[in-house]
C-alpha cells in the first residue's frame, strides 16, 4: 500500500480556461466543512467566470490511500447534487429517444413488428397445413382412377353374352378385381383425409389455442383491458415467431420481382432494369452518383452515370422498356439529362401521377391584381414543384386531343391575363362552343362566331396597332416595350391575342392562308411591341400549325396526343425519338402535358383546374380590377347612346324619343310600334328640348297616310309617329341601327 504526503501549496493566480476539481473519496474532511457543497459551489463560480479563479482550500488528509476505492466508481461529487441527477437522467432520456426514434424507422423494413408478426402469422399457419395434404391427393387422385376403371369393368362384364361362356367368366372376375381395388382406393383416402384433419386439429389447437385462450381469459377477467392485454401478448408471440426474415434464396419469386411489386430501389435493380431495357449489355453496369431514396410523395429518384460511350438520350429512348422492366407504367418513370451527355436522372412516381383530385389553383388565394409582365402560374410537375413561365416577348403553342383538358389549361393564362388591368385581350373561338364566353366581357376585341372572314379582319386589325406602336417606339427612341414603358403610354399596354381551335380558321379554303401569313407577321414581329400570341388547337396537324408559324411560338404545351407525329407538330421534329412524346400521357391524366418553355427539355406538367364557378368569381374579380383602373372595356352602345355621341341636336332629339319608345314599351309590357305626337313632345320638353310639332315633324318625315292614321288612346283618336319610321330616318341620315 502506498502512502503519499501532501502539504496545501498556494494555488497561482494565471486565469484558468477550465475549472479543476480534486475530490479524495476516501478522504473526510473536518466535520464543520461541507465538501460536496464546497466543491459544487467552486464548480459553479468558475464556470460562471472563468476570468476570476475561485481556489477553493479545502483541508486534506495528508495521508490518503489512493488505491483504497472498494468497488465503487470513481463519480464527480457533482453527480451527486440534484443538478447532476437531472444531468444524469438527461443522458437516459436522450439514449430513449433515440431508441424510439430508431424503432419507429425500423418499422419500415423487413424487421419491423408489423412484419415479423405476418411472417410469424403465415409460418404457424404453414406449419398447421403441414404437408398431409400431399398424401390425400394422390389417394383421392388414385381413388378417382380406380373407380372409372372399376365402373368400366362392370359396365363391360354387364354386357359380354352369356353364350360366350369363358369370355364372361373373365369379365365377370376382371370387374369383381377392380371393383375391390377401388373400394381400397376409397378406404384410403377417407383414411387419408381422416389422418390430416385430425393432425391439423391437433396443430391448429397448439397454434391458435394459447392465443384464443388469452384473448378470452383476458376479457373474461378484467374485461376489455384483459382483452386488449391478450392481443398484444399474441402479437409479440407472432412477431417473435417471425423475427427471422426470410433468406434471399428461399424466396422463389426474387427473380421476377421489380420496383412496382413493392421493392426498393437499389444498384442491383436498376442493373438488371437497364439491362433487360437493353440500355446498358450484359456485361456492364451503372455508376450510382446520387443513391436512390424516397421522397415525402413515395416516389424513387436517383441519379446515374452510364457506361463510358452511351449517351443519355438512348435511356431517355427506351423509357417504355424501363418502364415495363421495373414494373410500372410509362406515365410513372421520368428520365432527363443531368449536367452531362452520359449522365441521367431517374425519377419513378409511386403511382401514375396527375391522376388525384386537383388542388385548387393559386390564383384564388390573390387578393389583388396579378402582373403578366412577370411569371405566370402554370401547375405542379410530378415532383409536386409548382412551375411557372414568363411571356414576356414571347408566344406559344397549345395542342392536344379532344378531352386532353386544353380548355381548362389554356385558362391558367387567360385568368392570369385577365386579372392585370393593364393587359388587352383579344380573343377568338374558332370553336364557337362558348368557352372563351365568360371573357368577352373584358375583351376590346371578341370573335366567337367561329366566322374565318371575321378573324382575318381582327387579325388584319392587330397588325395594324403592331405598326403603330412600333411607330410610337421611334418617336420614343425605344427599341421594345417594357413594363415601365407601358405604364407611362397606355397604347403600348400589353396585349394577349388568344386564338382558340386554330384548325377552323387555318384550314378554311378562302382565308386559311391569309390567316397563316397574318399570325406569322404578327408573332415574328408582335413580340417586342407588347403583343403576346397564343395559339391552340384540337388537331395538331403540319396542315393546321404550318412548320414555319409553329418554329415561331416558343412556348410549346403538348397534351395528350395519339400519335407520336402529333407530339411532334407541337413540340418539333425529333422530340418523341428523344423520350419527349404526349402519346405517353395516359387518358386519366387530364390537364397534364408536356411544357416546353424554358430549359433544354420539357418537362411533364398539370395545369391549375378551376371550375366553372371559380372562373366566374375571378372574372368578376377582374371587372372589378379593371373598372378600378379605368381599363375595363366598353359593351356595345345602344342606339340612343350612338345618336348622344355624335353631337348632333338632331341627333339628341332622335335618341330622346327612340328612349320614350323605350320607356313606354317596358311599362305596359309589350312593345309599342306607335306613340302620339303630344307624347312624344312632352317627353322631349321634360329631357330640356325645346322642338315643336313642326320641327319634329320636318325631322321624322311622314307619308300622308301616316298623318291622316289616328289611334285610340287615352279615351281618344289621335295621330302619331310609328317606331319603324324614326328608326328609319335614323338609318337614312346617320347610318345607324338598333
Amino acid at each position: 500500500m502506498t502512502e503519499i504526503q501532501q502539504t496545501p501549496t498556494p494555488v497561482p493566480a494565471p486565469a484558468p480556461t477550465l475549472a479543476t476539481v480534486t475530490v479524495l473519496p476516501t478522504a473526510r474532511p473536518a466535520d464543520d466543512v461541507d465538501t460536496e457543497a464546497a466543491v459544487l459551489d467552486s464548480a459553479r463560480q468558475v464556470l460562471a467566470d472563468v476570468t476570476a479563479p475561485a481556489p477553493v482550500e479545502m483541508p486534506v488528509d495528508k495521508t490518503v490511500d489512493l488505491d483504497a476505492f472498494d468497488d465503487a466508481p470513481l463519480l464527480p461529487a457533482w453527480m451527486k447534487s440534484p443538478d447532476g441527477w437531472a444531468a444524469y437522467a438527461g443522458v437516459f432520456y436522450r439514449a430513449r429517444r433515440r431508441g424510439f426514434r430508431r424503432w419507429v424507422r425500423r418499422q419500415n423494413t423487413e424487421r419491423g413488428h408489423v412484419r415479423q408478426f405476418g411472417r410469424g402469422t403465415r409460418r404457424a399457419h404453414e406449419w398447421v397445413i403441414g404437408f398431409e395434404g400431399v398424401r390425400v391427393q394422390g389417394a383421392a387422385h388414385t381413388a378417382h382412377v380406380l373407380t372409372r376403371e372399376a365402373r368400366a369393368a362392370a359396365r363391360s362384364a354387364r354386357f359380354t353374352p352369356r353364350i360366350l361362356g369363358a369370355k364372361k367368366e373373365l369379365a365377370m372376375k376382371a370387374a369383381e378385381k377392380t371393383q375391390k381395388a377401388a373400394e381400397e382406393a376409397v378406404a384410403l383416402h377417407k383414411k387419408a383425409r381422416k389422418d390430416r384433419n385430425r393432425v391439423r386439429n391437433l396443430r391448429a389447437g397448439v397454434v391458435y389455442g394459447p392465443p384464443l385462450a388469452a384473448i378470452g381469459g383476458g376479457y373474461l377477467a378484467t374485461g376489455l383491458l384483459g382483452a386488449a392485454a391478450g392481443t398484444l401478448a399474441t402479437f409479440a408471440g407472432g412477431a417473435f415467431a417471425g423475427r427471422s426474415p426470410y433468406e434471399e434464396e428461399a424466396d422463389w419469386s426474387a427473380d421476377w420481382r421489380s420496383l412496382g411489386d413493392g421493392d426498393r430501389m437499389s444498384a442491383p435493380l436498376l442493373d438488371a432494369s437497364f439491362k433487360a431495357a437493353k440500355v446498358i449489355g450484359s456485361d456492364e453496369t451503372l455508376r450510382i452518383v446520387q443513391m436512390p431514396m424516397l421522397d415525402a410523395r413515395g416516389a424513387w429518384s436517383t441519379v446515374v452515370d452510364l457506361p463510358p460511350g452511351i449517351p443519355a438520350k438512348k435511356a431517355m429512348r427506351s423509357v417504355d422498356e424501363l418502364a415495363a422492366a421495373l414494373g410500372v407504367e410509362t406515365a410513372q418513370v421520368s428520365v432527363s439529362k443531368k449536367g452531362r451527355s452520359g449522365r441521367i436522372e431517374l425519377y419513378v412516381s409511386k403511382e401514375l401521377p396527375f391522376t388525384e383530385k386537383a388542388k385548387p389553383g393559386p390564383l384564388l388565394a390573390i387578393e389583388g391584381a396579378t402582373n403578366f409582365w412577370g411569371r405566370i402560374s402554370i401547375g405542379p410537375d410530378v415532383r409536386g414543384l409548382h412551375q411557372s413561365i414568363a411571356v414576356v416577348e414571347r408566344s406559344g403553342l397549345v395542342g392536344g386531343e379532344p378531352g386532353a383538358g386544353k380548355s381548362a389549361s389554356g385558362n391558367t393564362i387567360l385568368l392570369s391575363a385577365a386579372l392585370d388591368p393593364r393587359v388587352i385581350l383579344w380573343l377568338a373561338d374558332g370553336k364557337g362552343g362558348g368557352d372563351l364566353e365568360p371573357f368577352e366581357p373584358l375583351c376590346e376585341e371578341f370573335e366567337g362566331d367561329a366566322d374565318p372572314e371575321a378573324f382575318y379582319e381582327m387579325l388584319q386589325a392587330a397588325i395594324a396597332d403592331m405598326k403603330r406602336r412600333y411607330a410610337l417606339l421611334k418617336k420614343l427612341g425605344k427599341r421594345k416595350v417594357d413594363e415601365s414603358l407601358a405604364n407611362k403610354h397606355p397604347e403600348l399596354r400589353q396585349k394577349l391575342v388568344w386564338v382558340d381551335e386554330l384548325m377552323f380558321y387555318t384550314t378554311d379554303e378562302e382565308y386559311g392562308k391569309k390567316i397563316t401569313k397574318g399570325l406569322r407577321n404578327l408573332v415574328s414581329r408582335g413580340r417586342a411591341a407588347g403583343i403576346v400570341t397564343f395559339c391552340a388547337t384540337q388537331k395538331p396537324g403540319s396542315d393546321v400549325v404550318n412548320t414555319s408559324l409553329r418554329d415561331l411560338l416558343s412556348i410549346r404545351w403538348a397534351l395528350r396526343c395519339t400519335t407520336p407525329e402529333a407530339s411532334d407538330t407541337i413540340l418539333g421534329k425529333g422530340a418523341a425519338a428523344s423520350g419527349y412524346s404526349a402519346k405517353n400521357i395516359e387518358s386519366e391524366m387530364r390537364g397534364a402535358g408536356l411544357l416546353w418553355a424554358e430549359g433544354t427539355n420539357p418537362i411533364l406538367v398539370r395545369a391549375d383546374y378551376y371550375t366553372d364557378e371559380q372562373v366566374n368569381e375571378l372574372l368578376e374579380r377582374a371587372a372589378d380590377l379593371r373598372t378600378e383602373a379605368g381599363t375595363m372595356p366598353r359593351g356595345p352602345l345602344s342606339l340612343p347612346q350612338q345618336l348622344r355621341e355624335l353631337g348632333d341636336d338632331d341627333a339628341r332629339i332622335l335618341a330622346a324619343v327612340v328612349e320614350e319608345f323605350a320607356a313606354r314599351s317596358a311599362a305596359a309590357g309589350e312593345e309599342l310600334d306607335w306613340l302620339p305626337g303630344a307624347v312624344l313632345l312632352a317627353a322631349l320638353k321634360e329631357g330640356g328640348l325645346d322642338v315643336t310639332a313642326e320641327k319634329l315633324g320636318a325631322l321624322v318625315v311622314r307619308t300622308e297616310d301616316e298623318k291622316k292614321a289616328k289611334r285610340a288612346w287615352e279615351g281618344s283618336r289621335v295621330s302619331g309617329y310609328l317606331l319603324a319610321r324614326v328608326e328609319a330616318t335614323i338609318t337614312g341620315r346617320y347610318g345607324l341601327t338598333a
